[in-house]
This record gives structure tokens, sequence and C-alpha cells, in this order.
């Protein structure tokens, strides 16, 4: 039986919201039903039609386990309809794409709505283990003495949480921070703290551009909070960015010469993001427009001290089996978790001796025009709601395509603990 192409036919994503102290207005399944509704709404057939909804969520709470399936049925789905969750780290937005795909692709299901979301500002808090033992003692003490005696081994540092999200952006493997990996990165490549600050600056002038000139207009649905409020726009934008403004910043992971700094790094954000996934059948059935079509994906993995280099690794993986050269992509949506990690990425692939060996390939791989590279900014601007931003830069790539009228886009990420994930679309004549 021969691979069913697959569609990508809507998509809409919530204003990405940059978390400050304090709870976010909105859960992750708050922002998954936020643009949910809207999305649905829009549709010529009705909600029950499809048949599985996947959602990726990273920090999933405790009052919403599988937020699929809690989303599924708020948005009104009915009771029968299947959801189940995925985590692969940054990649979570875009595994529920890859296994939509590739369901509808092998026959077994005809319309998937796949998603992501995440809200990092509802992070938990952690006790520490020696906080746990004290906690489990003294629920098993028996009688006044024991629990006086309990008592007395208590310890200041059991009020102290631990950030939930400090030890999730955390390699266990390694016990490097992620940013720690940038700056790996960075000097492996001789990536400077100006090339940095200026990546920076330009990530948030093409957002605050793409914004004031309505490109994201149909993608970005507004989101209402329980109290009215409402939000409109991704609020991490700086339009006013400079060199100089970045250069008066600290680097965070090391001290005092790093590079990499909180205006070069992706904001902490919430936000959520779904696509809608069609076979042929069923585009011809209800009279659908796709965007366009999911042609491949691929998932590579590497060291995670080096995991900002896994967009190179899957990237090139998709291209050598594609038959396709570095000119034949007209658009790339690569994640910006750090922009020396982007940068970095760029460079791999004019090192020839990477390309030689780490990629296989015979010289190097070449410059990618930074014309076709996140033309509407990216993370550093607008946010990495860990498990949402796989499924938005799939979606923002089919969008933008459109609006260039450019045949082949890929979009593709690192993922912490050492992977990367890409995907192939082609347009839809």
């Amino acid at each position: 039986m021969t691979d069913r192409p697959v569609y990508l036919v809507d998509g809409a994503r919530t204003p990405f919201l940059k978390a400050r102290r304090g709870l976010g207005p909105f859960t992750p399944v708050d922002l998954a039903v936020q643009c949910g509704r809207p999305l649905l709404m829009r549709q010529p057939f009705a909600r029950d039609a499809f048949d599985l909804v996947i959602l990726g969520c990273v920090n999933v709470i405790a009052d919403e386990m599988n937020p699929a399936r809690v989303a599924a049925l708020r948005l009104g789905m009915g009771a029968a309809m299947p959801a189940f969750t995925v985590q692969i780290n940054c990649g979570s937005g875009m595994q529920s794409i890859d296994t939509a795909y590739r369901y509808i692709r092998d026959g077994g299901h005809d319309m998937i709505l796949a998603g992501g979301t995440e809200a990092l500002s509802h992070a938990p808090l952690t006790l520490r283990q020696s906080a746990v033992e004290w906690y489990a003692q003294m629920a098993q003490s028996k009688g006044p003495l024991d629990t006086a005696s309990q008592l007395a081994g208590i310890k200041a540092e059991f009020f102290k949480p631990i950030i939930g999200l400090e030890r999730g952006l955390t390699d266990p493997i390694t016990e490097l921070s992620m940013g720690q990996t940038a700056e790996i990165l960075a000097h492996r490549f001789g990536i400077t703290r100006d090339q940095a600050d200026a990546y920076a600056v330009e990530s948030h002038k093409r957002l605050a551009r793409a914004q004031d000139q309505e490109f994201l207009a149909g993608e970005v649905m507004t989101a209402f909070d329980r109290d009215g409020t409402h939000y409109d726009h991704d609020d991490g934008v700086r339009p006013d960015s400079s060199m100089d403004a970045l250069a008066k910043l600290n680097p965070v992971f090391e001290k005092p010469y790093g590079k990499v700094t909180a205006g070069n790094s992706s904001q902490i954000t919430d936000g959520a993001s779904w696509v809608v996934l069609a076979s042929e059948a069923a585009v011809e059935t209800h009279g659908l427009e796709p965007l366009a079509r999911i042609v491949d994906s691929e998932w590579s993995a590497l060291d995670p001290a080096v995991m900002g280099l896994g967009p190179v690794l899957s990237s090139t993986g998709i291209a050598r089996r594609q038959g396709l050269t570095r000119e034949d992509i007209g658009l790339w949506e690569l994640n910006e978790a750090f922009a020396a990690q982007v940068l970095s990425c760029l460079a791999a692939w004019e090192d020839a001796d990477f390309c030689k060996d780490v990629l296989g390939l015979d010289a190097a791989f070449g410059p990618i025009d930074h014309d076709r590279l996140n033309v509407d900014g990216g993370a550093v601007s607008l946010g990495h709601p860990v498990g949402t931003s796989g499924n938005r830069i799939v979606l923002h790539l089919a969008n933008a395509m459109k609006r260039k009228g450019v045949s082949r886009g890929i979009a593709t990420e690192c993922i912490g603990g050492g992977q990367g994930g890409a995907m192939l679309l082609e347009a839809v004549a």
C-alpha cells in the first residue's frame, strides 16, 4: 500500500504570554481551549468529525492529568473522542503532529486535531527529598512522644521549595542547564556576544513587523481569562530592542565571559497551538482548502551536552532522504532556544569538517540565507512554551509559505536531553 498524502488544513494558537511573577491567567488546558474554540468554530464540519486528539505538554499540572482528553471534552468534541498526551520535551508539539501524520498516512485515520500547550508560569514547586522523608516519618509517628521526637528533626530547608522549572531545564545526565549547552556551542563555533545580541535584536524587530503588518492575523486567537481580560498579541516582544540595551545585561550561565544572557535567550512563556490534519478523502468530503502537505519528518539524537545541534542532524536527514539541496528549501523555522544555539547550527552547516564527520556529507551543507530563516521572529522575541513551540513553528511555516508563495519549508528544533526534530512541508497547488 502506498503512503496516503497528509494535509495541514488549518491551525491557530494563543498569544504567547510572558511568565512574570506568580501564576499566569491560564492553565495548560485553558490555553488549549482558548485557541481551540475559534479554530473549531470556523471549520465546516462537526467537532466530533475528528478521529483523534493528540496534545503535547511537558509540565502537566495535577488537576489536568492527560490534558488532551480534558481539552477535548471542554472543546465539546464528545465523550466518545479518544485523546492522548505526548511528551518529548521541546519537541512535544511537533511530536503530536508527527504521530497524527503517520496515523493518517498509514490509513488508520482521516482527520486528527494535533496540538501543544504549556503554562510555564504554572510549573510546580517541589519539596526537597529530605523534606519528603521528614513528612513521611511524621505521618507514621505514633503518640505524642514520637511526634515530638519527629518535630525536633525539623529544618528550615524543609520550607524552601525547589523551582520545578529550574530542575526541568537541567539535563539529569550531564547536569548542565540548557543555557550551559548553548555556551558550549558558542565556544565550539566561535559565536561572539555581539553576534548573539544582534540576532536577538533582529528577532524582536521581525516579530514587531509581523504584528504591525498583521501577518499573524488568523493564526493568533485572542484569549479571554475568567475576569474578562483579553490578550491579543505576543507580549514579550520589544520593538525598541537595541545592541546598547542588550550589552548591559550580564551573562546568566557562564559569568563573567559567557555569551548567553536573558536578552538573547528564549523567553519563559505560556501558550498553546493546534493544527488540523486531514487525509485526501477528508479534504474532499468536507471541501477543505489545505495550507500545505506534510512530506516527511525526522527525529535525531546526540550528546545532551550539545543538544542545540539537533536541528542540524534532523533537517539534514530529511534533505538527504528527499534528495533536496539547501537551495530547495525556501523557508526555515528553527526554534530559537538561544540566539547562540541558532547561530551555531548555521555555523555547523557551513563547517566542512563537521558536515563530513558528523553528517556524512561530502562537503559543507552551506549557508542558510537569513532572509529565509524565522522571517517573522522566533522564541527569542515571542517565547518558548516548551510543549507548544514545535507545533507553532509548523503552523507558522505553513502560513508563511502560503503568504510568500514558497514551495518547500522545514520546521526544526533542538530538544532538551539531546534530540532534534524536523518536518518538511510542501505547498499545495
